[in-house]
């Protein structure tokens, strides 16, 4: 566990988080005997928060939201017979040793500089303006109970790191965890300002978020757990079903977030320089509404002037593109046969067959303008686009459209790598994708207070805005939205889990038709193992890395279920592979 707290705020050159800019000041002798000392220092030490979730992205395959996506049953592993990651998170298994090392340094990095904000910023004597120590110690506690909520999540019982000396800590039971989550949620909730959007720095976290997130939490922890209510840390308070309504009817009604005119504008497939050359974009007059747009309540911001590690002047800013989006795009794309996702990926995350079929015979969804705009069907959308079929495996010749990274064309007809080009980003198939990863929005928001109150209010918004009939709520109703609704938007894992139907991954993807190296397949998991046997010893939660298990010298166990016999990776249980 050395590892998790032998970490410093000096020394780290930091990432604004949606500026676009990198902050060059020398800060080698800081230490936490004189820094924070300036607002201006406080301000960077919440952004270097905020830098650790860029850092998360440098390896997409151990990165949470791609880890939840691979994990549900709308995306199969795909990619080529190299891609073990992504087909091993599909199947619950491990692939390497210490998966998902990543994930717990990165978000123990970014729990540490959490915890150091919060011990050291009243250093700072003196703020510009009245709010503004209020602002930034929000952030901090907002962002300290995301990166738990992830890591609880993951792992399931982690240890509970609050302070910055160092220490080897045990895994605390989850309930103290969730406490935790809790009682930062709260402080963010009272610090945070209710400046209404977009009266506040885009891309920053704020009230309105910490409500929603604090949702989520209550939904996963009662769902999960058997629970009622939310426990809070230090105190005998609990947060029950009526507060977390209320918290929600706040952030519906006074954050001036909407709903976008057109759920397909908030992907930049639509934006002004790629949809006038995108048939399906242009033939529905979508118009992207931009990032951090109206809807978005939280969101992960990448920069326009990234590099890889190693290039001279950018040795920390390899995770400030969205390689997420790259691990997604289709393998050997590049040209106007992709158009308009053409720079080239992996093929990893294919669309489910199963969720194609189902929303389209579901008469609920007669009509329902959000299939065809989140999912692509290359068959019909790019037909001459002949992919990679000597490597790519689990392909349905679907993909989701919501986060691919996507060409443009200037006036003369220049076909460029990324419409980020034209915002000032990079004409490149890699550095070029710049997409926000967006981890909060109002339709969730509106979903959630519907099923907590079993009303139809927020499901009927939803479904309005979508061009359709409004329903009677029931459970089933709203389940079905969420899916349709957020798919391929890293929630449907934990919906499953919390709803306790984890059975719907192996009865939606058992048989789906697929081609493995161009041979016609269907999807199977491996004969070896049962998934629901490895789902009940593991209950969804992954192993802890090797290493820390190593480092901790016997004081951090393995989580049940990960022992190597059972959860190793092997192959592809394909006879063509």
């Amino acid at each position: 566990m050395k590892k998790i707290i032998y970490m410093v705020v000096a020394g780290l050159i930091l990432l604004t988080a949606c500026e676009n800019f990198l902050d060059t000041e020398n800060l080698v002798k800081k230490d936490t005997s004189n820094f924070p000392y300036s607002e201006s220092d406080a301000i960077q030490m919440i952004t270097g928060i905020y830098s650790t979730m860029n850092n998360a992205v440098q390896n997409p395959e151990d990165n949470p939201f791609y880890v939840y996506e691979m994990a549900g049953d709308d995306r199969l592993g795909g990619g080529s017979t190299s891609n073990r990651g992504a087909q091993s998170t599909d199947r619950l298994l491990n692939n390497k040793v210490s998966m998902f090392e990543n994930i717990w340094t990165v978000r123990y990095s970014g729990i540490f500089r959490a915890n150091n904000a919060i011990a050291t910023i009243d250093n700072v004597e003196s703020w510009s303006t009245n709010g503004k120590r209020e602002q930034l110690l929000g952030e901090a506690h907002f962002l300290r109970a995301f990166f738990y909520f992830d890591m609880v999540q993951l792992f399931g019982s982690v240890p509970l790191v609050l302070e910055t000396t160092p220490q080897n800590l045990p895994k605390s039971p989850a309930d103290e965890i969730y406490a935790q989550v809790t009682y930062d949620l709260l402080k963010a909730i009272e610090y945070f300002p209710s400046a209404k959007y977009p009266d506040f720095e885009l891309g920053h976290a704020t009230k309105w978020a910490a409500e929603a997130l604090l949702s989520r939490v209550y939904l996963f922890y009662t769902g999960f757990y058997e629970k009622t209510s939310l426990p809070v840390a230090g105190s005998d308070k609990t947060i029950g079903k009526a507060e977390v309504i209320s918290y929600l009817e706040d952030c519906i009604n006074n954050s001036g977030h909407d709903l976008v005119s057109d759920q397909r504008n908030l992907w930049p497939y639509t934006n002004p320089y790629t949809a006038p050359y995108y048939s399906y974009a242009k033939d529905k007059g979508l118009a992207w509404e931009g990032e951090n747009n109206k809807e978005c309540l939280f969101s992960l911001c990448f920069s326009n002037t990234t590099e890889f590690s190693g290039t001279t002047g950018y040795t920390y800013s390899s995770g400030y593109a969205n390689r997420i989006v790259e691990f997604f795009n289709p393998r050997k794309a590049g040209s106007t046969t992709a158009f308009p996702f053409i720079p080239t990926g992996y093929s990893n995350g294919p669309a489910s067959y199963k969720l194609w079929t189902d929303w389209a015979a579901d008469p609920d969804y007669a009509g329902d303008y959000r299939r065809e705009g989140s999912i692509c069907d290359k068959a019909t959308e790019m037909p001459d686009y002949a992919g990679d079929p000597s490597k790519e495996v689990e392909n349905t010749g679907l993909v989701c459209k919501k986060y691919l990274g996507c060409g443009a064309y200037d006036e003369s007809g220049t076909l460029y790598q990324s419409y980020a080009y034209f915002y000032g980003g990079q004409n490149d198939k890699q550095k070029g994708l710049t997409q926000n990863i967006i981890f909060i929005r109002l339709a969730d928001v509106l979903l959630m207070h519907s099923e907590l109150t079993e009303t139809n209010t927020g499901l009927n918004r939803v479904r309005v805005r979508a061009g359709l009939k409004p329903v009677d709520y029931s459970l089933d109703a709203l389940k079905k939205e969420r899916r349709y609704e957020l798919c391929f938007e890293a929630l449907r894992w934990n919906d499953l889990r919390r709803w306790g139907e984890v059975q719907q991954i192996v009865d939606n993807q058992t048989g789906e038709p697929i081609t493995n190296r161009g041979n016609v397949d269907t999807y199977k998991f491996d004969p070896a193992f049962d998934f629901m046997t490895r789902y009940k010893a593991t209950k969804g939660f992954w192993k802890i890395p090797d290493s820390q298990i190593t480092l901790s010298n016997g004081i951090l166990l393995q989580n049940e279920g990960w022992d190597e016999e059972s959860s190793d990776w092997t192959k592809l249980p394909y006879s063509t592979l």
